[in-house]
């Protein structure tokens, strides 16, 4: 949600106080899979004089981090690195207070990540994570946005393969759209890859806490403004034969539909009746059978407290597909809009999306944040409303491909 003006910290006063801070950039959860992948592509990509640490709560497995940094860039031997826990509210407020942007690794985050986003909000610091969990995101809104517009502190969750290319990839849809009449998209998703064990504990987590999720949505409806005199909807569909996916459209109940919606919310451009469905693109009918099977006996699983804890310790935290695997990921996802008799057609694609990818993204959010000129937003808000333009052109030249055509 995009702050009205007076809602806001001075912004003056605000880039005043940030300019002050020790560091432009923390990472937080260097020690683990994406987060050590994520400390790689800063330690490659971030422009000479910008300062940058690493924090974690064991200052041992820091240390390792930045050898295998310092081995990629002599200059990093003398990275700082800062001790902070996630159980220690204390030591994060003194990690938020000492930067300009926050960037997140550590999950489950409905565990692990509210202390910091809350030391972020109080702070006036911008923060970015990876989540891909709606209970955590609207959990933050209920009880750190107000503080967050307060402060002038921008909380963007969802920066990796959840949800950038969706989100993005449909802001660029829509921007090739008229904006006077209703607006359709439907996404279309399809990927090759493998997963770590914290993505794993993250997607057991969420399928155990259904009922919390469903409170958790109920108290953010309850408190978050809808756009006045529009309408946004994000309906899940059915199955269904569809040529933009090469075959089969598979209802794809993930967090992205629900970032997406909330950037037509924030977003006057979206048009005054907007919808859009999120699906996942499969050629084959037997296909969309197993897979519906296999989601279904892991849902039951999860809801059982032993095997889920089994099926953890199988793929543990920390773990992750090798860099040999990676290089044979990839990604595609297209969005087909349509509106005031056009059509657009955008598609984005990429290398590995759950861990290569979602690095590059949630680097280049928080050097987004740090560098760029970006629109005033401050509170939660999605990488759409908050960067989008310049975020797009940051990901075009680090690899990411945006292909946006008009269908006759």
């Amino acid at each position: 949600m995009t702050a009205r003006p007076a809602d806001r910290a001075d912004d003056a006063a605000t880039r005043a106080d940030r300019a002050g801070r020790a560091y432009d950039i923390v990472l937080f959860g260097a020690t683990g899979f994406t987060g050590g992948l994520t400390a790689e592509y800063l330690a490659g990509h971030v422009p000479p004089g910008l300062r940058w640490a690493l924090a974690g709560r064991d200052p041992a497995r820091l240390a390792a981090v930045r050898e295998r940094l310092a081995a990629l860039d002599p200059a990093l031997a003398e990275l700082p690195l800062l001790r902070a826990d996630a159980g220690d509210a204390a030591s994060l407020r003194e990690l938020a207070g000492s930067a300009r942007v926050v960037i997140s690794t550590v999950g489950p985050y409905v565990l692990h990540g509210e202390p910091l986003v809350a030391a972020c909000a109080a702070a006036g610091t911008d923060y970015v994570d990876l989540t891909g969990e709606p209970e955590f995101i609207d959990l933050m809104y209920v009880r750190h946005h107000a503080e967050a517009v307060r402060t002038g502190a921008r909380l963007v969750h969802a920066c990796g393969f959840d949800s950038v290319p969706h989100d993005l990839g449909v802001y660029l849809t829509v921007k090739e759209l008229p904006q006077d009449g209703p607006i359709r998209v439907d996404g279309y998703v399809r990927a090759g890859g493998a997963i770590s064990g914290g993505t794993m504990a993250s997607a057991l987590l969420a399928f155990s806490r259904r009922r919390q999720t469903a409170r958790a949505a109920r108290e953010r409806r309850a408190v978050d403004p809808r756009p006045e005199g529009r309408r946004i909807r994000t309906p899940l569909g059915r199955i269904r034969r569809a040529s933009a996916a090469g075959g089969w459209a598979v209802p794809l109940p993930t967090v992205d539909p629900q970032v997406v919606g909330r950037s037509a919310a924030a977003l006057a451009r979206y048009g005054p009746d907007f919808a859009y469905t999120h699906s996942a693109a499969v050629k084959r009918l037997p296909v969309v059978a197993a897979a519906l099977a296999g989601a279904a006996v892991l849902f039951v699983l999860a809801q059982l407290g032993p095997v889920r804890r089994w099926l953890m310790r199988r793929l543990p935290g920390g773990s992750g597909p090798s860099e040999q695997r990676r290089a044979r990921s990839w990604f595609r996802a297209v969005f087909a809009g349509e509106g005031g008799g056009r059509r657009v057609v955008t598609e984005v694609s990429g290398g590995d999306p759950g861990y290569g990818e979602t690095a590059k993204m949630l680097a280049e959010s928080a050097l987004c944040l740090a560098l760029d000129p970006l629109p005033p937003t401050a509170g939660q808000v999605t990488t759409a409303a908050a960067m989008g333009d310049a975020l797009t052109a940051r990901l075009v030249r680090a690899g990411i491909r945006f292909d946006v055509r008009t269908v006759e």
